[in-house]
């Protein structure tokens, strides 16, 4: 039997917002990672570039990211097991959050011709 799709049944901004973080716990410039939790702390939040911002080799809209700077996402990916941290300072995100399958990579992160 496949796995369940959205399991924890996050909502779409949740979905988008654990996308983003889970692409900047990519970023070693955003990121530490801990090798013995299998963590990764984020302290570093792109700053927007007119109505989108960039993310590594991605473009993502600003419209899509609303989450990154909004208290009550990152309660609902804390008590999901997924993130926790000192909104709006630093999250850190869980092997479960890591790993969680958006499916939302190919509709927010866009690829930069510039």
């Amino acid at each position: 039997m496949a796995p369940k799709r959205n399991p924890l049944k996050l909502n779409k901004l949740q979905l988008k917002t654990l996308t983003l973080l889970q692409e900047l716990a990519r970023l070693p410039d955003m990121a530490t990672p801990n090798a013995e939790t299998g963590e990764v702390l984020i302290t570093g939040f792109p700053p927007p570039h007119g109505n989108h911002f960039h993310l590594g080799p991605y473009i993502v809209m600003g419209r899509d990211a609303t989450g990154l700077r909004n208290e009550a996402v990152w309660r609902a990916l804390n008590r999901k097991a997924l993130a926790y941290g000192s909104f709006p300072i630093a999250l850190t995100l869980t092997p479960a959050g890591l790993a969680y399958e958006t499916g939302l990579q190919d509709q927010i992160l866009h690829g930069a011709d510039h």
